[in-house]
């Protein structure tokens, strides 16, 4: 078996089928998907909600990961957020009826991610400058804009939830 590491998802060269401009949003989101996969695998489905220091809890980051990413390519798109859209929203952190598991979540940033590689291929890069109004308030955006931002957001909370994973695993 190699257990060798494989380079940082940049490092790989381009992502098959992505626009050349798109190809960093594309790198950020596939990096991000094989570091949660790997840092959820085996995590102990009880600490899911727990807020070590009060900070937010792993459930929480890894459902706002996949419905922001969500919300912010459906706006790239040039859609309004759907009645689903809001709800997941509403609900992100809280213990669900029937509570999540860290596979669960796991899996649903994957499935997420996936998607938005699907449509960063079907990006044309001539309209990557095109206006794209943000919410109820049509906040002034662009496309890349959306984009490259939804990219940067997942980084972010991808090493919030490493490091929260990292404190509970700790006191373990």
């Amino acid at each position: 078996m190699n257990n060798k590491k494989l380079p940082e998802v940049w490092q790989r060269g381009p992502v098959a089928g992505v626009p050349t401009l798109l190809q960093p949003v594309a790198h950020a989101l596939l990096q991000a998907n094989e570091e949660i996969i790997d840092l959820m695998n085996g995590f102990k489905d009880e600490l899911l909600y727990e807020q070590p220091a009060g900070l937010a809890s792993p459930a929480f980051h890894l459902q706002h990961l996949t419905g922001v990413l969500d919300r912010l390519f459906t706006y790239a798109h040039g859609e309004m957020l759907n009645d689903e859209q809001l709800t997941y929203l509403s609900q992100e952190g809280k213990l669900a009826q029937i509570p999540y598991t860290a596979t669960d979540l796991a899996s649903a940033f994957s499935t997420q991610v996936d998607k938005a590689i699907v449509q960063l291929r079907n990006t044309d890069e001539a309209m990557l400058a095109d206006f794209r109004g943000v919410g109820r308030a049509q906040i002034p955006s662009t496309v890349i804009g959306l984009l490259v931002h939804a990219a940067e957001h997942t980084m972010r909370h991808t090493g919030q939830l490493l490091v929260t994973v990292k404190i509970l695993q700790a006191n373990l």
